[in-house]
């Protein structure tokens, strides 16, 4: 179904924690992108819909697949946390599109991780069913946003602040680095790790820079540019959300 290459994953462990996701009851397929798979090279076959929403939800992992939970850092609800990483979200894998670009394949709401400190792991219908539409939406706008592959109920319950259903978002994303994964590192004085990162940025978002008289300097540029603008325009649509990393 996928054809992964995972370049992510073959950075130092430090960067990431290796989790497989955990098993749900009952997947079941609610909601699938097949123009978004033919813009991936996804090939989905609908022939076995049990063995497509049990690859979607992350019951079953697709060969070549290496899952990840990424480390990172930000702010939250005021403070700084040196530590917060994906507490309820596992990357498959990555794929190269029609295009040639890279695509991460992300399932958000397949149970707990390292970084769930003492978190279900889980997500719950309503909020799945939310994202797909408004992050499909704002790629219709032409607003720069993740994209919503598909959507899986797991045939379980969560508890929030009352029982909910359970599903599975299966999150595509030109890559999850974020601000903050920059901030795990420099927390940390590991400047290593700050180079590294840097250079894989470089590599896979602005290969352009790396003729730059100093591409550092370049890529903070670049990303603080574009940051400003996504910022922008996603007010513009009326989009308003307190973690921006």
């Amino acid at each position: 179904m996928f054809q992964f290459d995972n370049s992510y994953a073959r950075l130092p462990d430090r960067f990431f924690a290796s989790v497989y996701p955990e098993p749900v009851e009952g997947p079941k397929l609610l909601k699938f992108n097949g123009s978004l798979a033919e813009e991936l090279g996804v090939e989905a076959d609908f022939s076995d819909p049990a063995r497509l929403a049990a690859i979607l939800a992350g019951n079953v992992v697709p060969p070549g697949a290496m899952p990840i939970a990424m480390a990172y850092a930000g702010h939250q609800f005021g403070n700084f946390v040196p530590q917060l990483g994906d507490g309820r979200a596992i990357l498959l894998g990555e794929v190269v599109d029609r295009n040639g670009k890279r695509r991460d394949i992300q399932l958000k709401g397949a149970g707990p991780t390292p970084y769930s400190r003492r978190g279900d792991g889980r997500a719950a219908l309503g909020p799945v069913l939310r994202e797909y539409i408004v992050s499909e939406a704002m790629n219709a706008l032409g607003v720069p946003a993740t994209r919503a592959l598909a959507a899986v109920a797991t045939g379980e319950q969560v508890y929030r602040e009352t029982v909910e259903q359970g599903a599975v978002f299966v999150r595509v994303a030109a890559s999850h680095v974020r601000i903050g994964t920059f901030q795990f590192f420099a927390a940390r004085g590991d400047n290593g790790g700050i180079k590294l990162l840097a250079d894989y940025v470089i590599e896979r978002h602005y290969p352009e820079l790396k003729t730059a008289e100093n591409p550092y300097l370049a890529l903070l540029q670049a990303v603080a540019g574009r940051q400003a603008d996504l910022i922008a325009r996603w007010m513009g649509v009326g989009f308003i959300h307190g973690v921006m990393n």
